[in-house]
């Protein structure tokens, strides 16, 4: 069940009238439509303050932001390849806003600054998340206090999957106080389309870096050749550091795959692409989520996923629309056979995703989020009536 409260709890708050001030890096595709449906609720004035229009490594293509929204100045540092945004200007338009309670995703300084300018005036701050209690499980004793310190003082939180409630838990946070908002794409657009051509046997897609695993694979797409004594095809739609190491392996491996790459993919050519294809290869080393396996599931293509992928298990679920596997590429050759070669099997793998994918969408990421709000505001309004009595 993606909502982490049942309804009749969170039908307590939805009368309530509140202005929320959402902080974040910059505005991702797959939130956009969830801010765009909370900014529509009646009785509800939203704000999304973000902290730069995309960061240099991304290219994605952003949706119009249709709903109240401020860009800070940009200011940012690098530190292991990752974006440290740095912008004390959230403070002044925090105050501007005058919000009723203010979200933060993270931890980077402007989080912390718009914690401390929430804490300081008395408003009630929601933590939230898209990490897991695996993705988060190598941060240092600085990032663990930061962590104890926000989680101290916020009256809701919104993990985006199972994993992210375990993380909350894990510093001590009551289950009752966690409303889930997950990680989704629009499913429709995603949707098999009738006699569609499987022009691929394999896809991977995603970033073409070391952490996504692309050349691990190749590697299963050329075992799985010799398992089914044939050659197979594979789309690589990406664009990354790595893309001259894979397709020099690739190369190599031409009498048992052959390789398309397609480069980067925009957003609206990736639902024929997903189409086109039978397997989705997900050999990622570190992912709290991957909205690529919802996209996957949406267009009814069966996953094979890396434990290290907060999908796994999840949205993925062994042995029903995927199979979760460690790092061998035997193994995931295996799996890819048996789909490969078993057309009643595949065709159990496709339509379970396409159910279990159902529930991830906007409308449930939204309300997730809004019921955490409401659910602040009200232990605030709460806590403040105590203190008068």
């Amino acid at each position: 069940m993606l909502r982490a409260t049942p309804e009749t709890r969170a039908s307590r708050f939805k009368e309530i009238n509140l202005r929320v001030a959402f902080v974040t890096n910059t505005p991702p595709p797959y939130r956009v439509p969830v801010l765009q449906r909370i900014a529509r609720v009646p009785g509800v004035s939203f704000r999304a303050i973000f902290c730069a229009r995309r960061e240099p490594n991304r290219k994605w293509d952003l949706p119009a932001l249709d709903f109240d929204h401020v860009f800070l100045r940009e200011r940012f540092f690098t530190v292991s390849g990752r974006y440290i945004h740095n912008n004390p200007d959230v403070v002044g338009a925090l105050r501007r806003f005058a919000p009723d309670v203010v979200v933060t995703d993270g931890f980077n300084p402007t989080h912390l600054y718009a914690f401390f300018t929430a804490w300081l005036s008395g408003r009630p701050h929601v933590a939230m998340t898209d990490g897991t209690d695996v993705s988060e499980r190598g941060l240092g004793r600085l990032h663990r206090a930061a962590r104890r310190l926000v989680y101290a003082h916020s009256a809701a939180f919104v993990p985006a999957s199972a994993g992210g409630r375990r993380h909350y838990e894990s510093y001590g946070v009551s289950p009752d106080r966690c409303f889930t908002s997950c990680l989704c794409v629009d499913n429709e657009r995603f949707a098999p389309a009738p006699n569609q051509e499987k022009r691929f046997d394999f896809m991977f897609s995603g970033r073409i870096e070391a952490v996504k695993n692309p050349v691990f694979a190749l590697s299963v797409a050329v075992e799985a050749a010799k398992r089914l004594k044939r050659r197979v095809s594979m789309l690589y739609a990406g664009a990354g550091g790595l893309e001259e190491t894979v397709r020099n392996a690739a190369a190599l491996h031409e009498r048992f795959v052959d390789v398309h790459f397609h480069g980067f993919a925009r957003q609206d050519e990736l639902p024929a692409l997903y189409r086109a294809s039978r397997i989705f290869l997900f050999p990622t080393l570190w992912d709290p989520w991957g909205v690529v396996a919802n996209e996957a599931c949406a267009a009814g293509v069966p996953v094979l996923v890396s434990n290290e992928a907060g999908v796994a298990g999840e949205l993925v679920r062994h042995g029903e629309n995927g199979f979760i596997c460690p790092m061998e590429a035997s193994m995931w050759a295996d799996r890819a056979a048996l789909l490969l070669s078993r057309p009643d099997i595949y065709a159990d793998f496709s339509s379970r995703g396409l159910h279990i994918v159902g529930e991830y969408n906007f409308d449930n990421a939204a309300a997730g989020l809004l019921d955490a709000c409401r659910f602040a505001l009200c232990e605030a309004e709460a806590g403040k009536v105590k203190m008068q009595v």
